[in-house]
């Protein structure tokens, strides 16, 4: 019973009214008492946004209201869920976003365009009215008119009123009548809702939500939204000790940016990235409605049907799914239990750091952490477990992490960070058991300001580095050793030559501890999936990007970490594009198998016969050219000779000879051509048959 009762409680939140005279469902208002609505929850996310619950207790049938800036209303149409277990939850109303000139057009009393006295009481016609003043009249408006009145030398126009009284008609000047009064209840309650609408677009920036609950007897009620919110953030205190393990302590900074105090809530922090975007849902959307003409002046049009959707068979399910919803709302809302009594924020104790003659240690510096911290769903969540108070525009620091980890000392070296000196750094693992968010880190190494770090999002045993100073004390020096390319093996496929090569890549690294104490470095080298490492056997550990090599250097020592990686690379070389030079060159490799030895001399066999050939045809083509050029000559010699001369006779004789000659040249070069192609033809062919190792 209370479960059903519960579920039409939630069902009714979705129904939410844009009202714009503020009128809720029938009855609320009647036996309606005034709720506060209480902020006694916030749940800060770490993808932008905040949960915030608020309570009140009501009696009977009430109403509540919520003051939210405009663009967060969005916010609330999208997320806002309303609980009340004993009673029922009556229509949610807000302001509508319709511009202010549609607004007051929808009243009976059109205030748009800021009209006179003489035209709101022409828009009044038909209305009855009381004058008061030094005029005294009662009737029906019958309308305002424009009279021309003479005023000493000239004439000015004045409104006048016409009245409909039971004496007859009067006109009185508008400017003259001392009051007005509508006496149709209906019309002045419209003037005042369209005044009320001009009030309340003067503070544009603030929105109300109206919420009515109904039922019987004392109960409690709560309300739970979403808002945009300035996502929290942690920083972190790390002190390092030769004798200690490595202490951490973190402080989450939490932002109030609401408007409203936050008086003994209950806090939680929840880390992770859930989804979360914005949706103008408060926007009025308006369809284009068409025009639709009678039957009779109306032609045919023809019609367009669309495709019937595929049924649900499961139903709504509406009420299901947000009965569903609100419990796992509730069941959040009831998972960090409130302290009995409010406590102040943690603070450390003054007379330990005002004591210059004691040491600073984190671990005794009095601050504990006031966090339970729990798995929600995929996320984590940090509940804080006493009361928080933070004022609105103000911001937190709450202790959430205060505890002893794993860590060792290594010294960190890449080249691209430093060419010559490495990083002091950690190497920590998270045994905190918690979700440790990113954020900065100061390191503190025997009481004294080490360097700064930034710490990534860490998992439970999760292990990782951080630098944070320059390591003055340790040098390390890069010496490569070229190796030039091995070729490995020749194949040949289909007119390509693969040819596979070796290549090494080695360098050793020269570590020079100058400091009295040893040290372990960590020197990080890049590498790609296709290289393999020869020496040293095994890195101490891998990243996706890095190979790590862990190196022991002893105090005031030089020593040395030697670093082989070796890959085998393929090359494609077209073999029709080869000259004779450069397939000898591949033939006296000693990589290179009896098979594949032969087919290159063929190649080579054939590639020559190909070049005699195009030598022969380009020779014929030059010969045929130099004919056809010394006959254009003889043929302008003639041009200009008698015919009847032995001269003419010599250089015709020769003319004819060039004909038969340019005759013979060119036979012979489709010859040549007709040869060339079929030599490129034999290679080619020769080539693609080719599959030797």
């Amino acid at each position: 019973m209370n479960r059903a009762r519960r579920a039409a409680s939630l069902v009714a939140v979705p129904l939410l009214a844009a009202l714009p005279g503020g009128v809720t469902d029938r009855g609320a208002a009647l036996a309606a008492g005034p709720a506060e609505l209480k902020v006694s929850r916030v749940a800060v996310f770490s993808s932008g946004v905040a949960y915030f619950e608020c309570d009140a207790t009501v009696e009977g049938s009430a109403t509540a209201q919520l003051d939210f800036r405009t663009e967060q209303i969005n916010d609330i149409i999208k997320s806002l869920v309303v609980f009340d277990p004993g009673g029922s939850v009556g229509v949610v109303g807000y302001a509508s976003q319709d511009p202010l000139e549609k607004t007051l057009r929808s009243f009976g009393v059109d205030l748009t365009g800021k009209p006179t006295l003489g035209q709101l009481l022409d828009q009044l016609r038909g209305e009855p009215v009381r004058i008061s003043g030094s005029t005294s009249a009662e009737g029906v408006i019958l309308g305002v008119e424009r009279q021309r009145v003479p005023v000493k030398d000239t004439s000015v126009e004045v409104d006048v009123l016409n009245l409909l009284t039971d004496s007859g008609v009067q006109q009185l000047r508008v400017n003259e009548l001392g009051g007005i009064q509508l006496t149709n209840a209906k019309v002045a309650g419209e003037l005042k809702k369209a005044l009320a609408a001009l009030a309340a677009s003067h503070d544009a920036d603030k929105k109300s939500v109206r919420l009515n609950f109904h039922g019987q007897g004392q109960r409690k009620v709560r309300v739970a939204y979403l808002l945009e919110a300035p996502i929290w953030k942690t920083t972190y205190r790390l002190a390092l000790d030769e004798k200690e393990k490595p202490f951490l302590q973190g402080w989450a900074t939490v932002e109030n940016a609401t408007e409203e105090d936050w008086d003994n809530i209950r806090l939680s922090l929840v880390s992770g990235r859930p989804i979360s975007f914005v949706m103008d849902l408060y926007t009025p959307i308006y369809i284009p409605r068409p025009r639709v003409e009678l039957e009779l002046y109306a032609s045919l049009r023809p019609p367009a049907y669309e495709g019937a959707l595929r049924e649900d068979k499961a139903g709504a399910g509406g009420e299901g799914r947000s009965v569903r919803g609100g419990r796992a709302m509730e069941r959040l809302a009831e998972k960090v239990p409130m302290a009995p009594a409010p406590a102040a924020l943690i603070t450390g104790d003054a007379q330990n750091w005002a004591a210059a003659e004691e040491p600073m240690t984190l671990a005794d510096s009095g601050v504990e952490s006031v966090a339970a911290a729990t798995e929600a769903g995929e996320l984590f969540e940090y509940a804080i477990k006493m009361p928080v108070s933070i004022a609105r525009r103000q911001a937190a620091m709450l202790p959430i992490v205060n505890d002893a980890i794993e860590g060792e000392k290594v010294s960190i070296y890449n080249p691209a960070t430093h060419a010559k000196y490495p990083l002091n750094g950690l190497q920590i693992t998270n045994t905190t058991g918690l979700n440790l968010m990113q954020g900065p880190v100061t390191v503190f190494d025997g009481n004294v300001y080490a360097g700064d770090a930034r710490l990534p999002d860490l998992q439970p045993g999760e292990k990782r580095l951080i630098g944070y100073a320059l390591d003055l004390a340790c040098e390390v020096t890069v010496r490569g050793t070229p190796h030039p390319q091995d070729l490995l093996s020749l194949r040949i496929a289909k007119g390509t030559l693969w040819l596979t090569h070796k290549q090494v890549d080695e360098r050793r690294y020269v570590v020079k501890n100058k400091a009295e104490k040893p040290k372990n470095v960590l020197i990080e080298q890049s590498y790609g999936d296709d290289w393999k490492l020869i020496e040293p056997a095994k890195p101490h550990e891998r990243t996706a990007n890095l190979s790590r090599f862990k190196v022991s250097a002893p105090a005031s020592q030089t020593v040395e970490q030697p670093v082989r990686l070796e890959r085998t690379i393929e090359e494609a070389v077209a073999l029709g594009n080869l000259g004779a030079d450069q397939i000898r060159f591949y033939i006296r490799s000693r990589a290179i198998s009896p098979a594949v030895k032969e087919a290159l001399e063929r190649v080579i066999t054939l590639r020559a016969e190909l070049d005699t050939a195009s030598r022969q045809r380009a020779d014929g083509e030059q010969q045929l050219a130099q004919a056809v050029q010394e006959q254009t000559r003889v043929r302008q010699n003639l041009q200009t000779l008698e015919k009847n001369t032995d001269v003419y006779k010599r250089q015709l004789k020769k003319f004819d000879d060039l004909e038969t000659q340019i005759e013979q040249l060119t036979a012979r070069k489709d010859e040549l051509r007709k040869a060339e192609e079929a030599r490129r033809g034999a290679l080619e062919q020769y080539l693609l048959s080719l599959d030797v190792k």
